[in-house]
């Protein structure tokens, strides 16, 4: 990978996004501090209270109209900037990602996210005067439980775009994406208490329903197509081992590839859930959130942010069907053109949500594909707004005229 000060940006536009490039540089202490505080703050999805006030305040000294919180969730966040020539024109998004993963910090990265973003927006704010439309930033929390995107497009945070643009940190470069539909699901087993030793027959054991639950759900494994998955922890399993638990609650996530085999694997998970509550003589209840949506790739924005990349000497790989994740950008590209693009910040072979990627994510290596990503981000949206064509193209491509 070329540096950006070295760099030479892709035709066309050419001077412009050096332009950007420039921007981004000159914001190098700022996007990487911001990097930095976020990762040594690691707060989980919908308590991102700090990283959003600090995403917020780096975009309103750059000139944005910030709203925060922005519509129903506390964490969101929204800041706009008009261009100079206009309102008639695209409405951009540049969004940024914040959550942590719980008992493990940053270990997707997502640092990364909310600095490249804020990074993006402050090179777009540099060539503002130039822009026809506006650009439109958006700090999404709660990526990893409870699909925060879509409360934003519920609230209409989205509403008016023309396109939504977020990189990935990974431990490959590709800049396709394909996503597994995904939906969050707690269950609680309520019993009845009592002596474990003296009297264990007057109880009825909560966990032993959330274990026969665990153990239905690896027999399971055995029948589920290879694009599905079914995963779990336990949240709650008791107070002390000589009480029969009356509670115990379990968390669990079904990614796979199809809304409609989602829809089945809910069926069945709900029978498991009362067939481990019925054995245990026990109450047992299934709450299903969230929600993500399978992606839907734009190929032409995509074809862009490539020759961005490509310039810089980054090469893209080929999407790998096998290693598949899920994320509520996927409900984003549902509704209107989107990319989300990854790009290598350590070795490949380094596990996402562990603790390698976690530390990689703050380590020099990072930095540079963060500050990297915020200017192939910027440049790209800036061909969006250069080229009302391309945005056409884009949107044929979304309603399946291309």
């Amino acid at each position: 990978m070329t540096g950006l000060a070295d760099g030479r940006p892709a035709a066309p536009h050419a001077d412009v996004k050096l332009r950007l490039a420039a921007a981004v540089e000159a914001h190098r202490e700022e996007i990487i501090e911001l990097s930095h505080r976020i990762h040594a703050t690691p707060e989980p999805a919908f308590e991102e209270h700090q990283a959003a006030a600090w995403v917020a305040a780096s975009v309103a000294r750059h000139g944005y109209a910030v709203e925060h919180p922005a519509g129903r969730l506390e964490t969101a966040v929204r800041g706009r900037l008009a261009g100079g020539r206009g309102a008639d024109g695209p409405r951009i998004g540049i969004l940024a990602e914040y959550d942590a993963l719980p008992g493990l910090g940053h270990g997707c990265g997502h640092n990364t996210m909310a600095a490249s973003g804020v990074g993006a927006a402050i090179a777009l704010a540099a060539v503002a005067p130039e822009l026809r439309g506006e650009v439109v930033f958006l700090g999404t929390p709660a990526e990893e439980r409870g699909s925060g995107k879509q409360w934003m497009l519920d609230d209409g945070l989205f509403d008016g775009l023309d396109a939504a643009l977020l990189f990935h940190p990974s431990d490959r470069t590709q800049a396709a994406c394909a996503l597994l539909a995904s939906v969050d699901v707690e269950v609680t087993f309520s019993g009845l208490q009592a002596h474990a030793a003296a009297e264990p027959w007057k109880g009825r054991n909560a966990l032993d329903a959330l274990v026969l639950l665990f153990s239905s759900i690896g027999l399971w494994r055995q029948q589920l197509r290879p694009e599905a998955r079914v995963h779990g922890i336990v949240i709650e399993g008791g107070t002390a081992a000589n009480i029969i638990p009356s509670r115990a609650v379990g968390r669990f996530m079904h990614p796979q590839h199809g809304r409609g085999l989602l829809r089945e694997m809910h069926d069945r998970f709900r029978a498991l859930v009362d067939a481990a509550a019925l054995a245990t003589g026990c109450a047992g209840e299934a709450v299903f959130s969230g929600g993500s949506s399978t992606m839907k790739d734009n190929a032409t924005l995509r074809e862009r942010f490539v020759a961005n990349m490509t310039a810089y000497g980054l090469a893209d790989h080929p999407l790998d069907p096998g290693q598949l994740g899920s994320s509520d950008m996927g409900n984003v590209s549902q509704v209107l053109p989107a990319i989300h693009p990854m790009i290598a910040i350590c070795e490949e072979g380094v596990a996402g949500h562990s603790t390698e990627f976690r530390d990689a994510a703050a380590g020099p290596h990072a930095d540079e594909v963060t500050l990297m990503a915020a200017a192939l981000v910027a440049q790209t949206a800036y061909e969006l707004f250069a080229e009302p064509d391309l945005v056409d193209a884009a949107w044929r491509e979304f309603r399946g005229e291309r």
